[in-house]
């Protein structure tokens, strides 16, 4: 591992990076300074901003508070994608303004699922060491 990698693997400043731009959405989306009706009535949250390794682009993983209307929320910030890498640029003070992607962020919904099955009787069972069948 070289001195400056996380134990993930990913480089200090990648990550760095990624939470100064996902601050600087977060910041834009809050104050409503998107002038689009979808944004203006749905909170979004930024989860996560994930950067190349060459600092152009940026993957921002968003997630509806409440988690209605995903996919309306995701098309209106594809549409004003160009006005949010205008406004993240002037915050954040890299070489070249990042090109924004949004995705989903399906994590919470992974989570919700892992623990629906590690509530299962069957799966509870198992992991207590509780068996019928020996």
């Amino acid at each position: 591992m070289r001195r400056n990698e996380s134990p993930e693997g990913k480089s200090v400043r990648l990550l760095r990076v990624g939470e100064q731009v996902r601050h600087a959405l977060s910041d834009i989306l809050m104050r409503g300074e998107v002038h689009d009706e979808t944004l203006a009535t749905h909170m979004v949250s930024v989860t996560e901003v994930r950067m190349s390794p060459d600092l152009r682009h940026a993957t921002a993983f968003v997630k509806p508070l409440l988690g209605s209307d995903e996919e309306t929320v995701l098309k209106a910030l594809r549409i004003n994608t160009a006005y949010l890498q205008k406004e993240v640029a002037r915050r954040v003070n890299t070489k070249y303004a990042a090109k924004l992607k949004f995705l989903a962020d399906d994590s919470f919904d992974e989570g919700s699922h892992i623990d629906s099955l590690l509530r299962d009787p069957k799966v509870a069972r198992d992991l207590t060491g509780d068996s019928d069948a020996e």
